[in-house]
């Protein structure tokens, strides 16, 4: 149970989103390290909720295995509380499912239910995008739980062990440079949505930079965003080096770098940036809002920056 009116909203409209991991969670069992999918899995959908300006209330989760496994599951559970915990969000229940037959030894799935509330008035829609906005890019922290699919097939393809160091970051193991856990943008999110001027969000998970921006444009309106903005962090420097994936390719699959996307009225981009900054985001302008037929996002300087 979860009592609305004592958190405080007037005339609240309720915001609900479910999703996953995904197959990052087969590195996760390959590598034995079960402590930071719980945190993915809560990232997933807060991060959703506040692209429409929700507040994340509360979440259940689901967790399907053959055959539960004490310490794994307190691992998963643990991070669960963790990224609820980061987004100001009640863990209120779930579910525990043994399954022999259905999963192979070891193997287990998890599914996370997030509902939020947003004001009526302060719903973020995208309507108020216009011609000229400014787009800041939240940096993400690593591959967040998109493309894991491909990533485990360029670590097969390099003959890496999850045990081994990750090339890209000497010292740490690739398994735990795979695993940092989905970066959770509610609290700086909201602070910005209070401060006034954002005008859309886009959380930057399947689809990439090229797919996911434009589901908050109209008709009309396109990005055009800079390669030579912000850094390619290592990780997705080495994926395209050692997989072949061009410029294109990752800017469809990955984050590349910005885990949200924050379109925001021109006059006040400094301020929100700051607001941003305050809050503990690495923030950069990335890109612009145009005027276009057939809108899409356009990423300048994409071959002269990144790997190809």
């Amino acid at each position: 149970m979860f009592d609305l009116k004592a958190a405080g909203f007037k005339d609240p409209i309720l915001v609900a989103g479910t999703d996953g991991v995904g197959t990052k969670l087969k590195v996760a069992i390959e590598a034995g390290k079960h402590d930071t999918v719980g945190i993915d899995l809560v990232a997933m959908c807060v991060n959703d909720l506040i692209v429409q300006g929700a507040e994340p209330l509360f979440f259940l989760d689901y967790f399907a295995t053959a055959k539960l496994d004490v310490a794994a599951g307190t691992d998963i559970v643990s991070g669960i509380a963790e990224g609820c915990r980061r987004s100001g969000c009640a863990l209120i229940g779930g579910e525990t499912a043994e399954m022999p037959g259905m999963y192979a030894k070891g193997d287990y799935d998890l599914a996370g239910f997030c509902v939020g509330a947003v004001e009526r008035d302060a719903i973020i829609s995208g309507d108020k995008v216009s011609d000229g906005d400014v787009i800041l890019g939240l940096a993400a922290s690593g591959l967040h739980s998109n493309g894991f699919s491909l990533v485990r097939r360029v670590v097969e393809h390099a003959g890496l062990d999850y045990s081994a160091d990750a090339p890209f970051q000497p010292g740490t193991s690739l398994a735990d440079a795979l695993l940092e856990p989905t970066r959770i943008y509610v609290k700086s999110c909201l602070a910005a949505i209070a401060a006034g001027g954002v005008h859309g969000l886009a959380h930057i998970t399947g689809g990439g930079l090229l797919e996911n921006i434009p589901r908050v444009l109209a008709d009309g309106l396109g990005a055009d965003l800079d390669a030579a903005a912000w850094d390619l962090p290592p990780v997705f420097d080495w994926l395209a080096r050692a997989g072949g994936i061009a410029e294109n390719e990752m800017a469809r699959t990955f984050n590349c770098g910005i885990g949200m996307a924050v379109i925001v009225a021109p006059s006040q981009a400094e301020e929100l940036a700051q607001v941003f900054t305050d809050n503990g985001e690495m923030v950069t302008t990335i890109g612009r809002v145009v005027a276009r037929d057939g809108g899409g996002v356009e990423i300048a300087n994409i071959e002269d920056t990144w790997p190809s």
